[in-house]
């Protein structure tokens, strides 16, 4: 919509519940790694716990990968509501819209990478035929992608412009096709 010139007030409740959605689904995610069956330490065998809202477990990959996507979203969330201000300063418009934007890309990147050293067994790798490796690989491009539009978005503070309205925008829009891809290619995934 930004890329075409619409910018109504329609444009601010679409990008709304856009983060909503994203917010929710990094929770999604992160309740996906904290509920998944265990390996029983005495038979080996998986094994479910109880349903949890909420856990701790930075020593666990999975987890760590979920929490920093999470996180990232309710960070690009900030960047979104920053974004409905007007009248701010270019000082402003890089403290708090530019820079959660590139913070949430940063967690992105991280966790996406986390993301492929799990599914890699420790070590990152390349894996055509591992359904878990693409849906990895097509969400890190996103993240590349959301990373490349947000360094376009920083605001010149000699001339008030942005780098590259284009990419920034572009960017975006691939970007968050690919998390889609993602997401449909997680529903062909059997555990």
């Amino acid at each position: 919509m930004a890329q075409f010139g619409s910018g109504d007030a329609t444009g601010v409740w679409i990008y709304f519940a856009g983060g909503l959605f994203f917010n929710t689904g990094g929770y999604a995610s992160l309740l996906q790694a904290i509920n998944a069956p265990r390996r029983d330490s005495e038979a080996g065998a998986l094994a479910a716990r109880g349903w949890r809202w909420w856990s701790y477990e930075p020593g666990r990959i999975d987890w760590l990968s979920t929490f920093l996507l999470f996180a990232g979203t309710l960070v690009f969330g900030i960047n979104l509501l920053s974004s409905l201000l007007e009248g701010l300063s270019t000082q402003q418009t890089n403290r708090l819209i530019w820079a959660p934007d590139l913070v949430g890309c940063i967690l992105f990147l991280i966790s996406g990478h986390l993301a492929l050293v799990e599914v890699c067994h420790g070590r990152p790798g390349v894996r055509p035929t591992d359904l878990g490796w693409w849906i990895v690989a097509v969400n890190q491009l996103g993240t590349v992608l959301f990373l490349g539009s947000a360094l376009a978005d920083f605001t010149r503070p000699a001339t008030g412009s942005v780098l590259n309205t284009d990419i920034t925008n572009w960017g975006t829009l691939v970007g968050a096709l690919c998390f889609l891809v993602g997401g449909v290619l997680q529903s062909f995934e059997h555990p």
